[in-house]
């Protein structure tokens, strides 16, 4: 069964940025979360001082690598499970931000399909 949304016209321009200003809030938080998390684990696991374990957990998650050594096992461990995580909530932050400029190209494209003459009607 086809949605009657399928159908409607494509949203006015001021809405789709205000989808995309809720996007870019929640993959913010999702960053400022994440960064958290990071430079909390590195203070308490590594005993890093606040600034060196922030800049730690910001070149985690975007991919730079550590900027201090690890030294003991809970750190290691911690920084295998933040790395790990970072891979995955990077990935997430990206398809949050980009989601409403997908879906309005989607619904654009479909818009232009739905106007096209169809050849295959008897």
């Amino acid at each position: 069964m086809v949605s009657p949304d399928r159908h409607h016209p494509l949203p006015p321009r001021i809405v789709f940025l205000r989808r995309l200003a809720r996007s870019a809030g929640i993959a913010l938080g999702l960053v400022l979360s994440s960064l958290g998390m990071g430079a909390l684990g590195y203070h308490v696991f590594e005993g890093l001082p606040w600034l060196d374990s922030t800049l730690n957990a910001v070149m985690i998650l975007t991919g730079m690598g550590p900027v201090d050594p690890l030294r003991s096992t809970g750190g290691k461990l911690f920084g295998i499970f933040y790395a790990l995580f970072s891979g995955v909530a990077f990935l997430t932050m990206v398809a949050v931000l980009f989601a409403p400029v997908a879906h309005r190209f989607l619904h654009r494209f479909h818009l232009d399909i739905a106007r096209e003459p169809r050849d295959d009607r008897p």
